[in-house]
């Protein structure tokens, strides 16, 4: 099943509407399910060519809260309901729908996802000659000091080895 730009989905939409194919026949020819093409049909009868423009939202939880109370109010399927909507799949209601029923309002607020970003720590530079800044100083030369010996000492070992092995 190859993905379909927008202007691919309106001409199977306009296909179906103006009866020139049936369903069946129009899902097949842009090879995607009738359940597929049906919910193009009813997002472009409900908001036009705008509804297979690409939009990335997030919603908030007053919105979707609005969107199950209509679902419960107005008894329409959740399928009905992302078509009146705007909302690009159905599941995305359909999950909603059983984070409310299992974990409450609470779990309909969005939050943010993945690693939070690191936040740099501001530490006071202290100022040029100072005792704070002498001390960073000679604290700074003693690691370097500490790293270049254990250069050494382990260019010395790797230079015993190779001396022991050409021995041989």
């Amino acid at each position: 099943m190859a993905k379909l730009t927008a202007q691919e989905k309106i001409q199977a939409v306009k296909t179906y509407l103006e009866g020139i194919e049936g369903l069946k026949t129009v899902a097949e020819s842009v090879e995607v399910s009738k359940a597929m093409l049906q919910t193009w049909i009813r997002q472009y009868q409900h908001h036009g060519e705008d509804s297979f423009k690409k939009s990335y939202t997030a919603y908030s939880a007053e919105y979707k809260l609005r969107i199950l109370n209509y679902i419960k109010e107005y008894g329409t399927s959740i399928r009905e309901a992302a078509a009146i909507f705007n909302i690009p799949t159905h599941s995305l209601i359909s999950s909603w729908k059983k984070q409310l029923e299992t974990k409450g309002v609470d779990a309909l607020i969005s939050r943010k996802r993945g690693r939070p970003s690191m936040k740099k720590e501001e530490t006071p530079t202290p100022s040029e000659g100072s005792v704070e800044a002498l001390q960073v100083e000679v604290e700074r030369l003693r690691m370097e000091n500490a790293y270049l010996k254990k250069l050494n000492a382990l260019v010395q070992s790797k230079g015993k080895l190779q001396s022991k092995i050409k021995r041989k």
